[in-house]
Parts: structure tokens; sequence; C-alpha cells
């Protein structure tokens, strides 16, 4: 009996780190997913180009921010970033932590349906004209993508963790 318990805990254990662990850094999904976020953030929030927030964020996206509340609605945050992130003269800039990117595959009966993206940015402010502050917070972030017809959404997205660095 303590033999079976043995090859039970190991068998357990195996299996558990393979289906939660991260997937390498290496590999296609996580490239694929970094070069989401670098639109999103590079291109839609740092160089206020909106479009590729219409076609990145699904239908039934949601924002979760420990400090700004529930955005529920893909339009209402898509505004938001129009309206407060990207018309004022002191505009926030975001850069990732790069080592502090991981993500994790989920999978149903072994295929493919969506991933965790997490990690760590900071917000620089930066003032029409002037060079960039120093860093105005730090935060940590947490991504769902699901897989829609073969193209990668952005489901859901909690901002959390906000301090002063």
């Amino acid at each position: 009996m303590k033999i079976f318990n043995l090859i039970l805990q190991f068998t357990i254990i195996t299996a558990t780190t393979a289906v939660f662990s991260q997937e390498d850094k290496e590999s296609e999904l996580f490239k694929t997913l970094q070069e989401k976020d670098s639109l999103i953030f590079n291109e839609a929030f740092n160089k206020c180009d909106i479009s590729h927030l219409y076609t990145i964020a699904s239908d039934d996206f949601e924002f979760y921010h420990d400090q700004g509340g529930i955005t529920s609605t893909k339009s209402d945050f898509i505004k938001s970033v129009e309206n407060n992130i990207c018309s004022s003269d002191y505009k926030p800039k975001r850069k990732l932590i790069k080592e502090s990117l991981e993500v994790y595959p989920l999978k149903k009966n072994g295929v493919l349906y969506g991933a965790v993206q997490t990690g760590v940015h900071k917000f620089y402010i930066l003032k029409k004209g002037e060079e960039e502050y120093s860093p105005a917070s730090i935060a940590k972030f947490t991504h769902l993508w699901l897989l829609d017809n073969n193209e990668w959404k952005l489901s859901r997205v909690l901002s959390y963790d906000h301090q002063s660095p």
C-alpha cells in the first residue's frame, strides 16, 4: 500500500506541474502574447494608436482596476483610454518589466483555448514637450487571452497592487 501511495503522489505532482507550468519564453505562444502586449501598450497606450484596441479586445471585454474600478464593456474601455490617457498634457507611459512576463496556457481535453499572461509594469508621466518623469507607479497585471476563430482576443484584465516606487 505504501508503494501505491508513493506512485499516486508522484503522478499527481507530475501531472499538476505539467498542467500549471509557465510557458517557455521561446515558445510561439509566449512570443505571440508578448507581441499582443506590445500592441496594447506600446502602440495603443503609449502612442495612442487606439485602432489596436478594437481588434485585440474581445466583444465581452472587462477591465478590473484596483483604483479605478470596473470597466465592463469594450467601448467604455476604449473611450477611457482615448479620454483619460490620450487627451491630456500629462500622459502616462507604460514600460513592461520584461523578465516579469509569464504565460500559462489553458487547455480543455489537451486543446489550447486560452492563456493567462501576468507581469509587472512601471508607469511614467510625460508632460508634452518634456522628458519623462521618474516612475509614477508600479503595478501587477493579469490578462486572460482566449482564442476566438484562431485569433487571440483579450477578454479580461486585472490591474492591481499599484504602488509608488
